[in-house]
């Protein structure tokens, strides 16, 4: 039996199908469903997003089969802030559309912990060494972002919404 791993999607919206190529298409992961297996993460995140908009915050639960989705998908994990990882987030957030390439990206999230390193890197404000140095002083959160539509509708299972 394949591993389901419980995961989160904060917002202000019940999502019960959710649809992978909406939003913006120069996130740190491209454009797609994003989730996390950290609760808090996806709590502060629907916080944010419901003082923002001004509506009710929501946590949305699934079931995830991750390992199903690491079989039978092309698939890219980033395990630390390093170089792969710096390089991938500058290009999706210049709109290179490098996550077209993939089904499934999990790996740091580029918050508010790191995204002065980031910002300042790619304005050539900082070396590559020295945002290599401050970013590995992290350890990453995590986010998975759902970028094929079959995959999201056959190994992601909605697992209700509570109101926070």
């Amino acid at each position: 039996m394949m591993s389901e791993v419980v995961v989160f999607h904060g917002g202000t919206d019940i999502v019960e199908a959710p649809i992978c190529r909406l939003g913006r298409r120069n996130l740190d992961f491209g454009q797609g469903f994003y989730v996390t297996d950290i609760r808090k993460q996806a709590l502060d995140w629907a916080m944010l997003m419901a003082d923002r908009r001004k509506k009710e915050p929501v946590l949305n639960r699934y079931l995830l089969k991750r390992d199903a989705i690491l079989t039978e998908g092309r698939c890219r994990i980033f395990k630390a802030y390093d170089l792969d990882w710096l390089e991938f987030i500058v290009a999706s957030r210049r709109g290179q559309q490098v996550a077209d390439a993939y089904d499934y990206i999990e790996g740091g999230v580029a918050n508010d912990r790191v995204v002065d390193t980031v910002n300042l890197y790619m304005l050539g404000l900082m070396d590559i060494d020295t945002a290599l140095g401050r970013l590995s002083q992290h350890q990453p959160n995590n986010q998975m972002c759902l970028l094929s539509q079959d995959l999201t509708d056959k190994y992601l299972i909605y697992d209700g919404t509570e109101a926070i």
